[in-house]
């Protein structure tokens, strides 16, 4: 099995996100190499400040866009849940959606990682 395939049992779209890329499979794959650059600065992690929710809502929604670009699908949808409950000053909420979302997202990272190398 290799890392579409892998990607998909993972609940990525990766056939959506082929098709934004007019089926280019060898940029998608560079593209995904940027994914996990953008995860890594951008980290967010349940402890975030929220007092101030600014630097959270900028690294949570460049994850949700990134994600979605890449049709990373289980990434993208709950990082544009935690953007929202962020932005209605639910932190509390988007933490607990967070935590759900981390151990898929670090199963999707290792994925990536596994290929690239």
């Amino acid at each position: 099995m290799g890392l579409l395939e892998e990607l998909k049992e993972l609940g990525a779209n990766v056939d959506e996100g082929l098709e934004r890329l007019g089926g280019n499979q060898a940029l998608y794959t560079r593209l995904l190499g940027s994914f996990l650059k953008t995860m890594e600065a951008h980290r967010v992690t349940p402890d975030f400040d929220t007092a101030d929710l600014t630097e959270a809502i900028e690294k949570t929604h460049a994850i949700k866009g990134t994600s979605g670009n890449l049709s990373i699908t289980p990434v993208y949808e709950a990082y544009t849940e935690i953007v929202a409950l962020l932005r209605a000053d639910k932190p509390e909420q988007a933490k607990e959606e967070l935590v759900k979302i981390l151990p898929v997202q670090e199963k999707i990272m290792e994925c990536i990682e596994k290929y690239s190398k």
